[in-house]
């Protein structure tokens, strides 16, 4: 299987999920069932359904997030020497340079990648045409819109 390029914030809130997961909701759903079984019939019994889902839903996710952190490839952006080059966990500054709007954003993972948090993904179209470049440099990014270019205006490893 291939590496999971992910932060170390990003493979901390992963293994944070993973102990929520097992230590909490797993025995709280275990407990669940067996209440829902003792209501008779489980045929037509909506609770014990549901439970039986909700249970098959959190197995599915912890055996995800073990095989993710299994696979992980974790990267520390302030240990990177890039040399002022966009790489997987740069911060960079951008300026669209139709509309001079100033951006932010954190190369990161695809499960950590959070535009809200200012977080791209690897795969992204924006963060692709950003790797390899440093500051000072264009990249032009094909947009549903249309070709959009960004200056970026500096790269920082945090």
């Amino acid at each position: 299987m291939t590496k999971i390029p992910l932060t170390v914030i990003g493979a901390t809130k992963l293994r944070a999920e993973l102990q929520e997961l097992k230590g909490v909701q797993r025995p709280a759903i275990i407990t669940a069932i067996a209440e829902a079984r003792s209501h008779g019939d489980l045929s037509e019994n909506a609770e014990y359904a549901a439970a039986k889902e909700r249970q098959s839903f959190i197995e599915g996710r912890i055996a995800e997030l073990e095989s993710k952190l299994a696979n992980a490839q974790i990267i520390d952006p302030a240990l990177l020497e890039a040399e002022g080059r966009c790489v997987f966990g740069a911060t960079v500054d951008l300026e669209e340079l139709e509309n001079g709007q100033v951006v932010s954003y954190q190369i990161v993972g695809e499960d950590e990648a959070d535009i809200k948090e200012g977080k791209i993904s690897i795969s992204s179209p924006l963060a692709r045409a950003l790797i390899g470049k440093s500051a000072g440099d264009v990249a032009e990014v094909q947009a549903p819109s249309g070709v959009r270019e960004y200056e970026i205006l500096d790269v920082k490893y945090a």
